[in-house]
């Protein structure tokens, strides 16, 4: 992982190579969503379907040739990858957003040669906000991700605060490159805009 850069220009910490595709050259799709609107169980599924259909739209660019030494083709393994990172991704922003402030969730993927880039935009409070830039921090400075994925599964048995554990598998598991923009929301005193990029190697 990138060290810490901080633009004082927009009083922005960005963690990571920042680096948001540009749409007039890649395939891309934006979903967004509303925080509020429905009954939470009815948006966690349609979440959950979302993901599952980015899958499938961007699977589909993908031959279906079978992987050497595997049973697994390699637009079912494209499609596994992103229907479960962009899940990881939604269900994030969901627990770090504040819904009080009205503000849409967005999910963008962008598709390149051999890159899927992930973007979720949502809004949180300034302390919700902190809380994350501080697991971030310890991402970036962690030595072993294995060690610190053992210690938020400890700390998730125990019912301490949010585990996090779907950022580290994505990591660990799938290989996913991070990057996070934290910029403060001009429209929302005391409220800050969390942008996450997702990088997948494909």
């Amino acid at each position: 992982m990138s060290e810490l850069t901080m633009n004082t220009a927009m009083d922005a910490l960005v963690f990571g190579d920042f680096q948001i595709p540009h749409s007039e050259n890649n395939e891309y799709l934006t979903l967004q969503f509303s925080p509020s609107f429905g009954p939470r169980q009815k948006r966690w599924r349609n979440y959950g379907l979302s993901a599952d259909f980015l899958g499938d739209y961007f699977a589909a660019f993908f031959p279906g040739t079978a992987l050497p030494d595997s049973a697994i083709n390699q637009q079912d393994t494209v499609k596994g990858a992103i229907s479960y990172i962009a899940n990881e991704l939604l269900e994030n922003a969901i627990k770090y957003t504040d819904e009080s402030l009205v503000t849409p969730i967005s999910i963008s993927l962008y598709l390149q040669e051999d890159l899927i880039t992930f973007r979720v935009v949502n809004h949180a409070n300034e302390s919700t906000a902190n809380s994350y830039i501080d697991f971030v921090q310890r991402i970036i400075t962690a030595e072993d991700i294995d060690a610190l994925y053992t210690a938020q599964l400890e700390k998730a048995a125990l019912g301490e605060g949010q585990s996090s554990m779907g950022l580290l598998t994505m990591i660990g598991d799938y290989q996913a490159q991070f990057a996070w923009r934290f910029t403060p929301d001009p429209s929302h005193h005391g409220a800050m805009v969390v942008d996450v990029l997702a990088y997948l190697k494909v």
